[in-house]
């Protein structure tokens, strides 16, 4: 009888973890559907344009052209969206030992205006589940992780555009990743270009009052981006931002899409 008893409650549990998880993916679901509709409605009507060197490569700095001749080709369209799929691990130790778990995503970029929506699935435990929201929608910043995208393990939003806010890096997350979309990095598109030396460059690009400055290196041999390096970027620990220097890296590139653009597989590194 007390077998039975304990098969019966654990039956009940199980059923109960199987409706409050169904009803976080839809209530998640519902969220990530309401960010991509204001991320939409951000977009602003711009005309049709595509590359072109003698045009938009004046008065860059020989690396920069560099970059620009060998991730476009002549006539490639400017990028005013982009969709992209992840699949990795994450470390979720910010101090100590690693801790890896993995993750799938799903991420929609607009270039016009800057904007982008991360929606992750990360597996903490054997059907436990975090789901996370990482964006930039209309100059606001937004971190959101809930378990099993229920419980709200934080959650911050921001727009003031000052060093260490969340608009701010996360502003600063969708300048780093844009050797996905290079055309948002072009000077027509507000970009502002720094050599520091024959190997690096600096770039600068606004949203508003929000602005960012990143060091770009590249490859000496394909001209490609090697790294995007920030030597400040707002990290929450606890109730506190903390400064800490913030570097990507990116490798393997290849050719993708109708656009005849180039992307790579970015890694993100701790300093």
């Amino acid at each position: 009888m007390w077998i039975k008893w304990v098969a019966v409650v654990t039956a009940v549990l199980l059923a109960i973890f199987a409706v409050l998880a169904a009803f976080g993916v839809w209530r998640w679901n519902a969220g990530t559907r309401g960010l991509m509709e204001r991320l939409e409605a951000a977009r602003c009507d711009t005309p049709h344009a595509r590359f072109d060197a003698e045009r938009d490569l004046v008065g860059l700095p020989p690396v920069v052209q560099r970059f620009f001749r060998a991730a476009l080709a002549d006539g490639t369209p400017f990028v005013a969206a982009a969709s992209l799929e992840h699949r990795g691990t994450f470390n979720l130790a910010a101090e100590g030992p690693d801790r890896w778990i993995p993750f799938t995503s799903t991420q929609r970029v607009t270039t016009r205006r800057p904007g982008f929506v991360w929606n992750a699935r990360m597996t903490i435990a054997p059907g436990l589940t975090v789901r996370v929201h990482d964006a930039y929608v209309a100059g606001e910043g937004i971190l959101h992780p809930a378990l099993l995208g229920l419980v709200s393990l934080t959650e911050l939003r921001g727009t003031t555009p000052e060093l260490g806010g969340v608009a701010h890096g996360e502003f600063m997350r969708f300048v780093a990743e844009a050797t996905w979309y290079p055309t948002a990095l072009l000077p027509s598109q507000g970009a502002r270009w720094t050599a520091v030396d024959e190997q690096s460059a600096r770039v600068d690009l606004a949203d508003g009052r929000v602005v960012t400055s990143l060091l770009l290196a590249f490859h000496p041999s394909t001209g490609l981006i090697d790294s995007v390096r920030a030597e400040a970027r707002g990290r929450t620990v606890g109730q506190a931002v903390v400064m800490t220097p913030w570097e990507g890296r990116w490798s393997d590139y290849a050719e993708l899409g109708p656009v005849n653009t180039t992307a790579g597989r970015q890694r993100s590194a701790r300093s």
